[in-house]
C-alpha cells in the first residue's frame, strides 16, 4: 500500500463535479433518446413529413440532458456546502463515515461495557425497575 493520501481538495475538484454532472446529463439524454424513438424510421419519417406533434426526441433530449445536468450540479454543489473548510487540506487515513471518538472509545477486549464494570444490570435493593427493564419482580 502506498503513503501517497490524497487531500479532499484533490478528490473533489470543481471539474470532476462538473464531468460528473455532464456525464448524468449524457446519460440522461441518451435514455431520453431511446425511449422516445428517436432512432426508429417511423419517427423520423413523421418527422421529415412534418407530421409529428410536440416535441421532437432530440428537443426533448435535449431539455431532460440540460435539466439532469443543473440538477446534478446543484445537488453536488449543496453536498460541497457540507464539507468543513477546515478538513479540505487534511489528508485521509481513515474511513470518512467514522466518528473519530468511535474507534478509540470500543472496547479492546471484546466484553461489554457493563462486564467490564462488573454490573450485572440487576436493580439494587430498594431500587425500581424502569418499564424496559423487564418483568418486575414481587419483592
Amino acid at each position: 500500500m502506498t503513503d501517497n493520501k490524497p487531500t479532499r481538495k484533490e478528490i473533489l475538484r470543481p471539474l470532476h463535479l462538473v464531468g460528473i454532472a455532464l456525464a448524468a446529463g449524457v446519460f440522461a439524454t441518451v435514455v431520453t433518446l431511446v425511449s422516445t424513438g428517436a432512432f426508429t424510421q417511423r419517427v423520423n419519417l413523421s418527422i421529415a413529413k412534418g407530421t409529428y406533434e410536440g416535441l421532437t426526441p432530440i428537443g426533448l433530449g435535449l431539455v431532460i440532458g440540460g435539466a439532469s445536468f443543473i440538477v446534478t450540479l446543484l445537488g453536488l454543489a449543496m453536498l460541497m456546502l457540507a464539507v468543513d473548510p477546515a478538513d479540505v487540506t487534511k489528508t485521509i487515513d481513515r474511513p470518512v463515515l467514522f466518528d473519530h471518538d468511535e474507534a478509540s472509545s470500543s472496547p479492546k477486549t471484546g466484553q461489554t461495557g457493563a462486564s467490564n464494570t462488573g454490573q450485572t444490570g440487576a436493580p439494587k435493593s430498594g431500587e425500581r425497575r424502569d418499564a424496559g427493564d423487564g418483568p418486575a419482580t414481587a419483592s
